[in-house]
């Protein structure tokens, strides 16, 4: 009986392994009452949470998806995973598109207000720091060992 405890305990801890009563409802449209009645049914472990005074519920994410498993079938949770992925991939992309925007105004800036810019800057052929570094290294005398001429 320890040793289950001691793998629930370290569940609790790993990284992505909980969720809260309020992700649940996003991620997997469980209702508060569900979550109750599945809490009261012994099939979620939870524990309860306060931030700011306000108090939530961590539940274990393994156990949620098989109470949705179980009650909606395994279809309808891969289908509200890949919901889920989805609209993560799709705000990740758009980040990403602000991101770029912001990059290509601040380039274009740069090139009109500084006129026309060194090969180095303005090349995508131009050898990078370290091949110019490899470069002026190559270039060096080598210093005599001693015993040498």
């Amino acid at each position: 009986m320890l040793g289950i405890m001691d793998d629930l305990d370290s569940e609790w801890q790993r990284k992505g392994a909980t969720l809260s009563d309020k992700t649940t409802w996003d991620e997997f449209g469980l209702t508060q009452d569900e979550i109750v009645r599945a809490i009261r049914a012994g099939k979620l472990h939870y524990r309860e949470g306060s931030m700011y005074g306000n108090p939530w519920l961590r539940l274990l994410r393994r156990e949620v998806e098989a109470l949705v498993t179980k009650n909606h079938g395994g279809h309808y949770l891969k289908d509200l995973q890949a919901k889920t992925e989805l609209a993560h991939i799709n705000r990740e992309l758009k980040r990403l598109k602000n991101q770029m925007a912001a990059l290509e105004e601040r380039k274009s800036k740069l090139v009109a207000g500084s006129g026309k810019l060194p090969r180095s800057q303005n090349s995508d052929n131009a050898p990078t720091r370290d091949q110019t570094i490899i470069a002026a290294q190559r270039s060096l005398p080598r210093p005599k060992r001693s015993g040498q001429k």
